[in-house]
């Protein structure tokens, strides 16, 4: 395990190396900046800023003071300008041909401006964006759903990534939202955490002054898989949420089945968990589990509805085109499959670079009819 473990932090490092470096050789190609006589200051800041994310991450999961905290968060800024500045620098390779044979007289200082200009924008964007919370609503008629729940809402909220970005204050804003919006019951589709070094109960303890008719349900999500997962879940059940153990609750006659990700992740395991539950196909059944996997199996234990997070929606571009073709039309948004109907929220917080561009965070109100 450590030794797969460091072949990864190798593997990503070393891509990260190599970002940095065509990223600055683009910009002193295209800008005509002379080659300087061993290594430069800009050389050498960005040899510390390509490992700067790697040694942050490391750090994060041991540590959890103001310096680590303020070092990681530098870093993961840093990581999503780079995203962008990689995009402009593969953009100048394709747009100065491109101009030279339409015989359009663009510069290549010009275009190496406008470009990397255009991703610092992007990036401010990123960051301003990933920090407005929206609420999404959507209408869903589920079959055979008890009376005494239509018209009732519920809040879904996922993604929240509880850590070394999102922190205390960022929870107890999501708190203060849905007590405005008054839903009768919360799921949270995992995540809660970032996995990284932390107070855990510090940083769900705003749950503890939500009031709903119906309470909150938990499941884990990978971040809380990434080491012991039991720490996490005695954490939120301080705070007042309902843990769903892999299991099935009935609430006002709607039932409820929650699976944890390691769990939902293996599908023997998974069908396993659902046979198990029992689920009465003569009335609706919500899932709660945190990836957009395993529908075929939801669906044909009798499931009526399933809420997941996990996708981000791909949280930034390019990303965003990689989430569609790993989850394809389930990696955002209210979908059907085979009678099932399936929700994928973009989630209310960030991983890793706190940016949001192509995508939202959000918080959904489902209102059941």
């Amino acid at each position: 395990m450590r030794a797969r473990f460091a072949v990864f932090v190798a593997v990503v490092q070393s891509i990260l190396f190599l970002a940095h470096w065509f990223v600055f050789e683009t910009w002193t190609d295209f800008r005509g900046v002379p080659d300087p006589s061993g290594i430069s200051r800009v050389q050498a800041a960005l040899a510390l800023l390509s490992v700067s994310f790697v040694a942050a991450s490391l750090l994060a999961f041991r540590y959890s003071h103001l310096v680590v905290r303020l070092f990681y968060r530098t870093a993961a800024v840093a990581l999503g300008v780079l995203n962008f500045c990689f995009l402009a620098a593969c953009c100048c390779w394709i747009v100065y041909p491109v101009a030279a044979l339409s015989g359009l007289r663009w510069g290549r200082p010009a275009i190496a401006t406008t470009l990397f200009g255009l991703a610092i924008l992007a990036s401010v964007y990123g960051i301003i964006n990933g920090t407005r919370i929206r609420v999404k609503r959507v209408t869903v008629k589920l079959p055979h759903v008890p009376q005494s729940w239509r018209g009732r809402v519920a809040a879904l909220v996922t993604d929240t990534h509880l850590g070394h970005v999102r922190v205390y204050g960022f929870m107890r804003r999501i708190i203060a939202l849905l007590q405005r919006l008054g839903p009768d019951v919360v799921f949270i589709a995992g995540d809660l955490y970032d996995g990284t070094k932390a107070d855990l109960d510090r940083l769900v303890a705003p749950w503890k002054g939500l009031s709903t008719p119906f309470g909150a349900y938990f499941v884990t999500g990978n971040h809380e898989e990434f080491s012991d997962r039991d720490r996490y879940l005695h954490a939120v059940k301080r705070s007042g949420i309902r843990v769903l153990n892999n299991e099935k609750v009935t609430i006002d006659g709607l039932q409820i089945v929650g699976v944890h990700y390691g769990d939902s992740g293996n599908p023997e395991r998974f069908r396993s968990i659902l046979q198990r539950a029992g689920v009465d196909r003569s009335r609706a059944c919500i899932l709660l589990t945190h990836a957009p996997h395993g529908l075929p199996i939801a669906a044909e234990a009798g499931i009526s509805l399933q809420l997941s997070g996990h996708t981000h929606g791909g949280q930034l571009f390019p990303f965003t085109w990689i989430a569609s073709r790993l989850y394809g039309q389930y990696t955002y948004g209210l979908k059907q499959f085979e009678g099932m109907t399936v929700y994928t929220s973009s989630g209310a917080g960030t991983w890793g670079p706190p940016m949001r561009v192509g995508t939202h965070p959000e918080i959904v109100l489902i209102r059941f009819e």
